[in-house]
């Protein structure tokens, strides 16, 4: 089995920086393939994506 290689401890919504590093050029949540991230974390990141956009902290496509 794979080591997660990006071990978070808490994925925040306001961490705006942090988010970035998971998402892809136009906006999307990369695969866990690409995250290395365990199951548990890529919810909880895929979530905090969420809510982030929901807030208008990020946009929901980049252009």
């Amino acid at each position: 089995m794979k080591e997660s290689l990006n071990p978070i401890q808490r994925i925040d919504y306001k961490d705006i920086e942090t988010l970035k590093k998971f998402l892809n050029p136009h906006g999307k949540i990369m695969p866990r393939r690409r995250t290395m991230l365990t199951a548990a974390s890529q919810r909880n990141l895929a979530e905090a994506v969420k809510r982030a956009r929901f807030m208008a902290l990020i946009p929901y496509i980049v252009r």
